[in-house]
């Protein structure tokens, strides 16, 4: 290979930027869609794959024929995707502490992502969110690395089961349904001070290893055929930098053999200012590790840089030739030479029956009980399906999109409901009651309102609003307005179980007095329909917090065996009730 075509493989670009004609004059090696980046708004399957196979025929059309390698954020179901299945966000199911079901869920991600054309989704993230102010700790499973640990399950969901005689740390991907898969974000990403996304994270080397790279061993053991460095810092170094930890760690302390990508820009902030020495940036990344650049936007600079460097000796051939022999490891394993273009042969697993009873089953394992009356001798949950008139109220109660949260068709989430196909938990609650049951919607109810209609009992929806990572950085943790104010109005009025829709734990104590029973929803994704099966009984409570409920935010960081341990609802808290048959 000329060195022109091994930088090419180390480059990665987005879709906007590229065309059939990129990929062949700068043997580009990797494309991407960045959240929300699209063919078309409401793109079809087939759309996808043509997409994806135009960029292709660049690729292949060059000197070597190497094929491309398209990745996209999967990280709750094909979330960029319109009808694609939208699983709950990782801070969900860990709450379910059920592998098992991880893998099912991989496994039908992995379809989805294939249905479009795409053999590659990075995911999963294996942070271990220590702080909820954090932006990002919706996409953590837990607090607990040990709930963490077992979620990598959902790798061999991703990728596929790894063969009895392969050798640890080696990528491995089976075939046409699977995808390579990508542990993110290396490493302790989850620790930062004060929870601030991308910033420093300051720990020992006790803490490094007993709580954030843990994960990183599972991964590396199940096959990971990649893993994306941390925008953040430890102990005021770079992630994207960290020779010690990327290469002297990662690659030859845990062997793995597969590639190590870039973040988004990731390299460019390196420097403080971001992309205050550019060339810099390439070079300290390369030699630190960094196999992959998601460049994603300006590769001729990257291109250039790299090459001045190499021909500089600045950045040894050497390490060059290690990246792209790892970049072709992935690309070999998973066959993407045999097969190089995707097909519409699996277009009918996207937003799927079976995968959306999968989602459902998610959301009802993930659901956590926090309270159930006012006494424990007067349960409110399970709901009565046969009621003479019931109140649904809150700003969540029907909207889709908060449902999903951030991820979801666009980077940042959307607030209303017709993004994508789902249930929401109002649709939902009307299809479970008894026909004869009148259900009363009203978003925003006064206390007038409430008082003077005679409901039986309300279920309120309310919660925080859609971000994604630094745009869902919080000090205050609170429940948006209106929010506060519904909870007042209703269950001020009526019985009322309050839904919790959030990407983490929030402020709630200064309600729980008012309400009879309280459910943390998380960020349940489309099957709201898993939500209506446990509040009314078809199925019972089994949830266990797979965070610490904290009181109040001065409290944080707060973690299980801190010794300043004063919760709300402790870690592995969560009532249970049991279905009841015929309600």
């Amino acid at each position: 290979m000329t060195l022109e075509e091994k930088i090419g493989q180390m480059t990665q670009i987005e879709r906007k930027v590229a065309s059939a004609e990129v990929m062949s004059k700068y043997f580009i090696g990797s494309l991407l869609s960045g959240g929300g980046s699209v063919p078309k708004p409401n793109a079809t399957a087939e759309d996808w794959v043509n997409m994806v196979n135009d960029f292709q025929k660049g690729s292949l059309s060059t000197r070597l024929g190497i094929p491309m390698i398209y990745g996209i954020d999967a990280v709750h179901g094909h979330n960029n995707v319109y009808k694609a299945t939208i699983f709950p966000h990782n801070v969900g199911l860990g709450v379910t502490r059920d592998p098992e079901l991880m893998k099912r869920i991989g496994a039908a991600t992995a379809l989805e992502v294939r249905a479009t054309g795409i053999p590659y989704a990075f995911s999963p993230c294996i942070a271990v969110c220590r702080n909820p102010r954090w932006g990002r700790c919706y996409e953590s499973f837990s607090e607990d690395i040990n709930i963490v640990r077992s979620m990598t399950e959902i790798i061999p969901g991703l990728q596929g089961d790894l063969p009895a005689n392969m050798s640890k740390g080696t990528p491995y991907v089976n075939g046409k349904t699977k995808v390579a898969g990508c542990a993110k974000h290396f490493v302790a990403d989850g620790g930062t001070v004060n929870g601030l996304d991308e910033n420093n994270t300051i720990v020992d080397s006790k803490g490094l290893f007993s709580i954030h790279m843990p994960a990183y061993y599972d991964s590396v053991i199940k096959g990971v055929a990649t893993v994306m460095a941390s925008y953040s810092s430890l102990n005021g170094e770079r992630m994207h930098a960290n020779t010690h930890l990327l290469t002297g760690f990662l690659k030859k302390r845990l062997n793995f053999r597969g590639f190590v990508i870039s973040d988004w820009e990731g390299i460019n902030r390196i420097t403080n200012p971001a992309n205050a020495n550019y060339t810099y940036s390439v070079e300290a990344s390369i030699n630190a590790g960094i196999d992959m650049v998601m460049v994603p936007n300006n590769y001729t600079d990257f291109i250039g840089n790299l090459t001045m460097l190499v021909n500089k000796n600045v950045v040894p051939m050497s390490r060059i030739d290690d990246a792209v022999k790892r970049i072709l490891r992935v690309k070999f394993v998973m066959g993407l030479f045999e097969d190089p273009l995707g097909d519409l042969s699996l277009a009918k697993h996207l937003g799927s029956p079976e995968h959306r009873e999968i989602a459902r089953e998610a959301v009802r394992k993930s659901l956590v009980l926090l309270k159930n009356g006012k006494t424990p001798e007067q349960p409110l949950v399970p709901l009565p399906k046969k009621a003479a008139k019931i109140l649904v109220a809150g700003t969540h109660a029907d909207n889709l999109g908060y449902q999903c949260g951030g991820w979801t068709i666009t980077w940042q989430g959307v607030p209303h409901s017709n993004l994508t196909v789902g249930t929401t938990v109002l649709d939902a609650i009307k299809k479970t009651v008894d026909p004869a049951t009148q259900v009363v919607f009203n978003e925003e109810p006064d206390t007038n309102f409430v008082q003077s209609s005679k409901f039986d009992y309300a279920v309120v929806v309310v919660g925080e609003n859609t971000y994604a990572e630094v745009n869902g950085d919080s000090s205050n943790l609170t429940i948006p307005d209106p929010g506060p104010s519904i909870i007042q109005n209703v269950c001020g009025a009526v019985k009322c179980v309050v839904v919790i829709i959030s990407g983490r734990p929030v402020v709630i104590e200064p309600y729980v007095e008012k309400m009879d029973a309280i459910v943390a929803a998380w960020l349940p994704g489309t099957e709201g329909q898993g939500v209506a099966d446990v509040l009314f009984g078809d199925y019972g409570f089994t949830g266990k917090l797979a965070r610490t409920w904290f009181k109040r935010v001065d409290q944080l960081p707060m973690n299980v065996g801190d010794p300043h341990y004063d919760p709300l609802f402790p870690f592995g808290f969560g009532l249970t009730t049991q279905a009841v048959k015929g309600n």
